[in-house]
């Protein structure tokens, strides 16, 4: 570990090795503490900034963080119904309950490596993208990552609660490209809600799946689910 590094930054660089990521946080020369700035000092475009936002859910205070693209804005009320039950409702977080519960100081809030847990969220605008960049727990640190790789290192829910109208099918993408690249025997269901079919193209309107392949899917080897879902993919393609 390198010392020289700020106290956070070595926070989140022993975190993504110890998660098996290739890339450690970077030091940039001039602080990044906003998607903009941190674009212009890498050279990416604002989208490949994966900012993160935190709410404070009230009463219970839990916090809430969106892991979202610099060129988006997030839409409170998509987000509260996601997070929020009965009698609950987010509220702002101010500098000192960022501090407290991330262990970062707003600027520097990375998406891993947190004092605290957190109820957390990904934004399926990010998978636009090859390559984002998300801060490292200091203004100036910065590390790279795919999409599906944020998605392993944070675990976090892949939702869409950017503002405006939902690019049509991208958080169906999102999930078909995170499961592409999961090993193992659990594979998540497509089911978005309810499944309801289109008489026209024969797809659910939901998961894109043919009527087969929703009803036998319990039946289905995690092979074949995964060829599924790969099929899935390339029916949402834009």
């Amino acid at each position: 570990m390198n010392e020289a590094l700020p106290e956070g930054v070595q926070r989140v660089a022993a975190c993504l090795a110890e998660r098996g990521h290739a890339h450690a946080p970077r030091m940039l020369a001039d602080a990044a503490r906003s998607a903009q700035e941190a674009a212009d000092a890498l050279g990416v475009a604002i989208g490949q900034i994966a900012k993160s936002i935190i709410f404070k859910r009230l009463p219970d205070e839990v916090a809430v963080m969106v892991v979202t693209s610099g060129d988006q804005r997030v839409d409170e009320k998509k987000l509260s119904s996601l997070v929020c039950g009965p009698g609950q409702k987010l509220g702002r977080a101010d500098a000192d309950f960022v501090k407290a519960r991330t262990g970062f100081s707003i600027g520097g809030v990375s998406p891993v490596a947190h004092a605290t847990p957190l109820l957390q969220v990904l934004d399926a605008s990010l998978f636009r993208f090859e390559q984002v960049w998300a801060a490292a727990g200091h203004p100036h640190g910065v590390f790279p990552a795919t999409p599906v790789q944020l998605a392993q290192l944070t675990g976090a829910r892949l939702v869409d609660v950017a503002q405006g109208e939902p690019t049509e099918h991208a958080l169906l993408r999102a999930h078909a490209a995170v499961v592409a690249a999961q090993a193992g025997e659990e594979v998540p269901s497509p089911c978005i809600s309810v499944c309801r079919m289109n008489t026209d193209t024969g797809l659910c309107q939901g998961c894109l799946r043919r009527i087969d392949e929703i009803i036998d899917w319990s039946a289905r080897t995690p092979a074949t689910k995964r060829a599924v879902w790969a099929t899935i993919a390339e029916r949402a393609a834009p």
